[in-house]
């Protein structure tokens, strides 16, 4: 491998993201429905496979619900609109599931035992496979929405072709795609402590926080929710921002409904809830 085809990495050189191997993969499939989130690794996946398959055989699905942040199901759109791919929103209902609402440790389980009901006639009637934007990366945490999603049926070329998150977003840029560097934005029941129950009304707070928050200028970010009390976290280098930002931060958070507003000095983790498992 030469030096312009591998990364040195704390002594490990990282080998390309290997975008013929996710072609082959997917070809293997020849249909597919993309579960697309409109996130790094789903945008990469239906770009990829659009671009391999043709536009007849690929179909990009965004699951919406009130679980989706509005902001998300809009880029969805303008994504599928800007690449000219063959999109389209389908509704699920995972909060009508008491398991669900509960908000235990297979939450997300649940919900993807959900995404799958409600893909699965869609890709019967394109005679085709579910493929989800899951990498290497995903493996490792708490995540058994994944299994529950493999044992419906769901494939995961992402992983199949040995991508890891950052690989992702290296041939995301590598092709152009402008969410190369889009935040990670998991889905908004995430911002729940287990056990909180999860309602349309805590997802609405969550979500009103947040975009207020994007409103300032702020990309990556979490809001927490903790009853009247939001625990908002940022990326450290934002944490001084947010301080001489202040009032600002405050009105946005308040705007949302909250009473109380505080700064997490740890600062932003991805899935650090899952540490109460």
């Amino acid at each position: 491998m030469g030096a312009a085809g591998a990364r040195q990495t704390e002594g490990v050189i990282a080998r390309p993201p290997d975008l013929d191997g996710l072609r082959h993969g997917l070809r293997r499939l020849e249909r597919v429905v993309v579960a697309f989130s409109g996130g790094a690794d789903s945008a990469l996946l239906a770009w990829v496979a659009q671009d391999t398959l043709g536009a007849e055989a690929t179909l990009a699905v965004t699951a919406v619900s009130p679980s989706l942040a509005p902001e998300e199901e809009h880029d969805c759109a303008a994504l599928a609109a800007g690449w000219g791919l063959r999109w389209q929103a389908v509704p699920t209902d995972e909060l009508a599931d008491p398991a669900y609402t509960a908000n235990d440790g297979q939450r997300c389980a649940h919900c993807k035992s959900a995404l799958m009901a409600a893909l699965a006639p869609v890709a019967a009637a394109e005679r085709a496979t579910v493929v989800l934007g899951v990498n290497l990366d995903d493996l490792g945490d708490h995540r058994p929405g994944q299994a529950a999603a493999a044992g419906a049926g769901a494939v995961f070329p992402l992983v199949d072709a040995g991508f890891t998150k950052e690989q992702v977003r290296s041939a995301s840029r590598a092709l152009g795609l402008r969410t190369w560097d889009k935040p990670a934005a998991a889905c908004l029941a995430s911002r729940v402590p287990y056990g909180t129950p999860v309602t349309v009304a805590v997802l609405a707070e969550v979500a009103a926080a947040e975009s207020g928050l994007r409103r300032l200028g702020f990309r990556q970010l979490r809001v927490r929710h903790y009853g009247d009390l939001a625990r908002i976290e940022l990326p450290v280098a934002d944490l001084d921002v947010a301080l001489q930002r202040r009032a600002e931060v405050v009105a946005a958070v308040h705007a949302a409904g909250y009473r109380y507003v505080t700064l997490d000095l740890e600062g932003f983790r991805s899935g650090n809830l899952n540490g109460a498992l």
